[in-house]
């Protein structure tokens, strides 16, 4: 792990200050919306359109590489993210923001895509794996730490905006001057998602069903605590709780999938994150219940993850399963798109009011639980000792990295099938 540090601190420093500045902007936005009075459903809309710009980023980011480089598409990028993070408290109204939230979705999809392709190629087979998972608690380390930068300025004014938009800034300065040669840059070829779904009815369900429940976390949930009435650093507690959960519980969820059948363990973490969820929006009232229910949400969500797409490697070749995680991302994009639109309807209601949040995650989970049941009946599990090594990843995760966790699940499987001769 040390060596991976010592080789890589540039590249994963960068990243860890991308991810500050990426989860400051979303939660300050929630924040600054209320304060311009926009209402849940409009906030809504303007949490979706990162998704939105993140799914067709993407898509689009590989093709920019191959024809410019990595260095102009980073550069470029960067640019433009700092550009509408300045621009935001200027044009303080629901369709500018919307506009800026697709730009930001669509430059920090290749934004990732690029440093994810360069670390992954700083590493090699002997510590591939390890340098996947220095850079998973990077993420939630700078989100997490995000949420107290919130509380560093005024959120009605100007300087916690340009404070985001500074961050942003200094993150490319590590990636850009880091000694790390420009990898060639290649991707698995495309499987299509009807192929998938016949593979993996589940891994697709459940992919769907949990980008809608993490793009409610990841955009909806400061929306949630501005209008529930929240201080700003009862906002960042709630939101940072969400992600510690994830960075907590990821690990040994995926200790226990490597040694039980994964439908069922998908269906009790399911069932768990149902649980926390209606606790959070029965007893709201109570913030510390808020804090236990917004870590045991997050907790349970976020390893689902990687729980949905190791299942659908049971059944995959070593030669598919790059391609099949490029498919499974992109059917989390569409459900993430969806996700901040329901979720913001919802609390717009007036039966459920700001509960909806809740509400939302909750009948998304139980339904993830009773169809990861369902499938337990149509058929046999696969023998624990037959099933492929769980590689941890988290949902804001781009294509790069999920073709990388699939490299280091293939060796860590290639390696229990041929252990090095003892010495």
């Amino acid at each position: 792990m040390l060596q991976v540090l010592s080789s890589s601190w540039a590249l994963l420093l960068g990243m860890c200050l991308l991810m500050v500045g990426n989860g400051l902007q979303g939660t300050l936005l929630g924040v600054r919306g209320d304060i311009e009075g926009f209402s849940t459903f409009q906030m809504s809309f303007v949490m979706s359109a990162y998704f939105i710009g993140f799914l067709g980023g993407s898509r689009m980011a590989p093709d920019l590489i191959r024809r410019v480089g990595h260095v102009r598409v980073f550069a470029a990028l960067a640019s433009f993210i700092s550009a509408v993070m300045i621009l935001y408290p200027a044009f303080a109204n629901p369709i500018a923001w919307f506009g800026g939230r697709v730009i930001i979705g669509f430059c920090f999809s290749g934004v990732y895509v690029t440093a994810e392709s360069w670390l992954n190629n700083a590493a090699d087979n002997h510590n591939r794996g390890k340098a996947l998972s220095l850079y998973m608690i990077v993420q939630m380390v700078g989100i997490v730490s995000a949420q107290g930068l919130l509380l560093v300025g005024d959120p009605s004014g100007y300087e916690t905006f340009v404070l985001a938009s500074v961050v942003i800034s200094i993150s490319f300065g590590p990636i850009l001057l880091s000694i790390s040669p420009t990898p060639a840059f290649d991707t698995a070829k495309r499987m299509s998602l009807r192929r998938i779904t016949e593979i993996s009815p589940l891994g697709v369900v459940g992919m769907f069903l949990l980008g809608g429940i993490f793009s409610a976390q990841f955009g909806m949930s400061a929306v949630y605590g501005a209008a529930a009435g929240m201080t700003l650093a009862q906002i960042s507690a709630f939101v940072a709780s969400f992600y510690i959960g994830a960075l907590v519980l990821q690990f040994p969820l995926g200790w226990l999938s490597d040694r039980a059948d994964r439908r069922i363990l998908i269906m009790g973490v399911a069932a768990i994150g149902c649980a926390a969820a209606l606790g959070g929006m029965m007893l709201g009232g109570h913030f510390r219940i808020l804090l236990v229910a917004a870590f045991l949400t997050g907790g349970m969500t976020n390893p689902l993850y990687s729980l949905l797409i190791a299942h659908t490697n049971d059944y995959l070749e070593h030669d598919d399963m790059a391609a099949a995680a490029g498919g499974l991302v992109f059917i989390n994009g569409l459900g993430a798109i969806a996700g901040p639109l329901l979720t913001g309807w919802l609390m717009g209601a007036g039966v459920f009011g700001p509960s909806g949040f809740f509400l939302f995650m909750a009948v998304l989970l139980v339904s993830l639980a009773l169809y990861a049941a369902y499938r337990t009946t149509q058929r046999p599990a696969i023998p624990s000792e037959d099933t492929g090594t769980l590689t941890p990843m988290y949902a804001t995760a781009s294509p790069v990295a999920a073709e990388w966790a699939q490299e280091v699940a293939i060796e860590a499987d290639l390696e229990e099938q041929d252990p090095p001769d003892a010495v």
